[in-house]
């Protein structure tokens, strides 16, 4: 067998089996995914630092019910247009808490469906979310895509429900962006900084991105993303929009719907702190049938 090995280093998310679920222990919320007015489909989580964005994305992991025999695809990005889907060629991939098998057939298909090539890199968008899919849906095997910022990446994501389906697949797709990037270390800082930044971030510019997914507009999402740097990832989200759509076959659109919000420097400060000096967005969404 074939393994990936894990390739971020220390500090991304907890290596010790007993820490991580001890991490998504505190945060468990039974409630989570009782609240959906239908069954999830689709959900998406930010790919930050465990530390910074783990609450959220284990909000959005909670939200996928678990199915004997399902599929996890953990939808990627940070690719530029032009750029093929990339696909993990393994066996399967290392995590704390034991490998993750890849499905080959589906991911050869899709390959195949796409034009695909290898992922070489050791890029944080899948990886960060492993070890989450291996405790929440620990039989299940995985799918591992990345999908560049272009309108083709809608399309993709209707491929792989049809894919899915064409070989009696039950899958679950988890979707992988974090929001505006915004401060000096990042080179964007269009309203200078403290609260007045951190309020602009969380009320214009992920609020204008948030909307564009709740309504289902892939080329909204695009240009949000890419015109206001409002999203790293915006192909994943895409994939998961055209994979919601292809399912719910048109008549509900491709919306999702935001369930839990934050930012870095929500975790970063203390109280009465001032919010640093560069900071990030994060979402969860789901999209229900």
């Amino acid at each position: 067998m074939i393994l990936r090995k894990s390739r971020l280093p220390p500090g991304w998310y907890p290596r010790d089996p007993e820490a991580i679920a001890a991490f998504l222990a505190r945060r468990d919320d039974p409630g989570a995914g009782s609240e959906s007015p239908g069954p999830v489909l689709a959900a998406a989580a930010p790919h930050a630092g465990w530390y910074y964005s783990g609450a959220i994305a284990a909000r959005a992991c909670r939200c996928l019910a678990s199915r004997p025999g399902a599929v996890v695809a953990v939808v990627g990005g940070h690719l530029p247009p032009g750029i093929p889907p990339l696909f993990a060629l393994e066996d399967a991939v290392e995590t704390p808490l034991g490998p993750l098998e890849i499905d080959a057939p589906l991911r050869d298909a899709l390959f195949d469906a796409l034009g695909g090539a290898p992922d070489r890199s050791g890029d944080n968008t899948v990886e960060v979310l492993l070890p989450m899919v291996k405790y929440f849906f620990p039989q299940a095997k995985l799918l591992w895509l990345r999908l560049p910022a272009e309108e083709a990446s809608f399309k993709a994501g209707k491929a792989l429900a049809r894919t899915a389906a064409s070989l009696g697949r039950e899958i679950l797709v988890l979707g992988s962006t974090d929001l505006t990037h915004y401060g000096v270390t990042y080179g964007f800082t269009p309203r200078g900084n403290g609260e007045k930044a951190l309020d602009w971030v969380r009320n214009v510019n992920d609020r204008r991105f948030i909307a564009a997914v709740e309504a289902g507009d892939p080329a909204a999402v695009l240009a949000r993303a890419e015109g206001e740097r409002s999203a790293c990832s915006a192909g994943a989200i895409l994939g998961v929009m055209g994979y919601a759509a292809e399912r719910r076959e048109g008549a509900a659109g491709a919306g999702g719907e935001l369930i839990a919000y934050g930012t870095s420097a929500d975790a970063a400060r203390g109280e009465g702190e001032k919010p640093p000096d560069s900071f990030v967005g994060y979402g969860a969404f789901r999209w229900t049938r």
